[in-house]
């Protein structure tokens, strides 16, 4: 069949070949229609499928389904595929741009591209003699394509530079670095210094606790950890890994020559005049590169006030009546990330008045607050935790804040310290309260010092909280009583509720999260039950006994009330 013609502007034939001529002779395009799209793509030095889309006469969904049933090609959605795993070295970077044309996989003698157009042939040869290999074309969308030819066209800076935003006017904190830092113009790299300034201030306004930079062989990206759950973030370009390692060891005071060992160091990120968030740096050599954790540290967090972190009033007041003593231990238990850190500081703010001398030794000290006079050990140069709090004692100290209880030799000072008049806080990782007690016996402490010195002891989890979308649901009474729930409980007044899903969060029906607990003041007959080296089993009977509530007690109180699933107490509380 001869290609469509028409007359020109100059009284000659103009041939319709290609797309056009495939789109007139399935009537989507009249004749005289595509020939002026043709001669106005001829004019601009363009393609008939370029001009097509520019004119809006067609949409590229249009156009790529058209391509496919017409020519009988496999049609793929770009979306869907993964970018870091194109073999894009076998087809050179000029080649892509020249022919839009991008290699796809590779089987045998077999090559399989994506392309918009598959009537263009002259670009279909001019791959298969580069790569002599035989093409097989997938269709895609034409818009879609333009512009991952754009990004792989690109260098890795310029990639960055279009992901970050030129209008923020807060900065990083780079002086004090290490000396290294003037032998390695790398780290200055622009486009790397504003992606990172603009991941940082992401993760700050999606409520992360802390970001992932992680390097694998292939790949590189960035994962947020948002109510203690982790999730992809971004994968910018893997030849960046090593910059944006440097920046961030720059920042953190880090010394950026060294990557065979882990280093552990802080910056601070300035938002504005009133407000500056801190993190915590730690690196760790893999396989592939540096893996880099950086957890943030909202002092903001401290002020919230101890009605903000989830605690029943009952546990509430048993705290605060404990704190206020003017001597004893507070033992604070849970698993990393559970936020013993700021439960901790929450009590630290409600004791910190000029009349009253507050001393913290940490490893590192992870909020900052005025009027506290804050210690970061450090083992290498002596200064241990008991060190420092040898330290303190010489200080007539009213209140001490111990960040971890470690060692025998912590211990024992900071029970002696307690025994003296002072007020100590600290923190140890055990499942429960009652664990805790038999925790200090096995690490050698007596067991009288233990019963004369320790008040309090709370064990605590996070639970994420039901967003505003959550809804009610009719659950069988067996499967509440077996949760933990009494018959008393299941009177018809209440329904648990459940995660839906919205955009305020995210789809996963949670949003934000909130403080299960588990509150047991030392009583008279538990400190009887500790003297005699009773085990945490008896202790755990006794303080059920007098009104103490276990971590999934607690848990199902906050189901009751709606705060979050049963699910979620359930994951958390695993009893």
């Amino acid at each position: 069949m001869s290609a469509a013609t028409l007359p020109n502007s100059a009284g000659e034939q103009l041939a319709l070949a290609g797309l056009g001529r495939a789109l007139v002779q399935n009537q989507l395009l009249r004749l005289d229609q595509a020939s002026a799209i043709q001669r106005r793509a001829n004019a601009a030095d363009t393609r008939f499928i370029d001009q097509l889309l520019l004119e809006g006469t067609m949409s590229a969904s249009q156009i790529a389904n058209f391509c496919a049933e017409t020519f009988g090609h496999p049609l793929l959605d770009l979306s869907t595929v993964d970018v870091t795993a194109l073999p894009t070295s076998l087809i050179d970077k000029k080649l892509v741009g020249e022919t839009q044309v991008i290699a796809l996989a590779k089987r045998g003698t077999r090559l399989s591209v994506a392309i918009s157009d598959p009537t263009d042939l002259q670009a279909i040869d001019r791959i298969k003699f580069q790569t002599q290999a035989q093409i097989d074309p997938i269709v895609v969308e034409h818009d879609k394509l333009l512009r991952l030819v754009e990004k792989l066209g690109k260098s890795a800076g310029e990639q960055l530079a279009d992901m970050v935003d030129d209008s923020m006017d807060f900065e990083l904190p780079t002086e004090d670095t290490t000396s290294s830092l003037d032998a390695n113009t790398d780290v200055e790299d622009a486009p790397v210094v504003k992606f990172l300034q603009k991941v940082l201030l992401d993760a700050i306004q999606a409520g992360a606790s802390d970001l992932h930079f992680e390097p694998y062989e292939k790949f590189y990206r960035i994962r947020l950890r948002v109510d203690g759950e982790l999730r992809e973030f971004a994968q910018p370009p893997l030849a960046i890994k090593e910059k944006l390692a440097s920046r961030i060891k720059v920042i953190s005071k880090l010394d950026i020559a060294e990557r065979r060992v882990p280093q552990d160091g802080r910056t601070k990120l300035v938002i504005g005049p009133n407000r500056s968030i801190d993190f915590r740096v730690s690196t760790l050599p893999t396989l592939f590169g540096e893996k880099i954790v950086m957890r943030i540290l909202d002092s903001s967090s401290a002020k919230l006030g101890i009605d903000a972190l989830g605690y029943e009033p009952d546990q509430k007041q048993v705290m605060l009546n404990a704190i206020h003593r003017p001597y004893g231990m507070i033992l604070v238990t849970g698993p990393t990330g559970s936020g013993k850190t700021v439960s901790l500081y929450t009590c630290l703010n409600i004791l910190n008045e000029p009349g009253i001398n507050i001393s913290t030794a940490e490893d590192p000290a992870e909020i900052n607050l005025p009027g506290i006079n804050q210690v970061n050990v450090n083992e290498k140069a002596g200064l241990t935790f008991a060190a420092a709090l040898r330290s303190f004692l010489r200080q007539d100290p009213d209140v001490i804040m111990v960040g971890e209880i470690r060692d025998l030799e912590t211990a024992d000072i900071s029970i002696k310290a307690a025994q003296t008049g002072h007020m100590v806080l600290s923190t140890l990782h055990t499942n429960d309260a009652p664990t805790t007690l038999t925790r200090m016996m096995n690490m050698g402490v007596a067991p009288f010092n233990i019963a004369s010195s320790v008040i309090l002891i709370t064990a605590q989890r996070l639970a994420r909280r039901l967003c505003n979308c959550k809804d009610q649901i009719e659950l069988d009474e067996d499967a509440l009583i077996q949760a933990g729930f009494r018959e008393a409980d299941l009177d018809g007044s209440w329904r648990p509720f459940r995660p839906v899903g919205c955009d305020r969060c995210g789809g996963s029906g949670y949003k934000g999260r909130v403080g299960i607990y588990q509150v047991m003041p030392i009583s008279e007959t538990i400190q009887r039950i500790i003297l005699d080296q009773g085990n945490a089993m008896q202790i755990a009977q006794q303080a059920k006994l007098e009104g103490v509530r276990d971590l999934r007690g607690s848990g199902l109180i906050k189901v009751k009330h709606g705060v979050t699933s049963i699910e979620e107490v359930l994951g958390v509380t695993n009893e």
